[in-house]
């Protein structure tokens, strides 16, 4: 192997480790064509634990 192709061999897998940092949640696609890497794709999808923000809807009456 080339020095060139360690280089982007090494490239590479630093990109991947990239999209692949931080994500809790979601997919590292790998797209190859003819046997090379030519997209790396990341979905990352956000889990919220909370209700949205905003009046926080009473469950009690008033009586009259």
């Amino acid at each position: 192997m080339s020095n060139l192709n360690d280089v982007e061999l090494a490239q590479t897998r630093e990109r991947i480790e990239q999209a692949l940092r931080g994500l809790r949640f979601g997919a590292v696609e790998i797209t190859v064509h003819h046997g090379r890497i030519v997209q790396i794709e990341r979905r990352e999808k956000l889990r919220l634990d909370t209700p949205a923000a905003g009046p926080a809807p009473t469950t009690s009456h008033a009586s009259d």
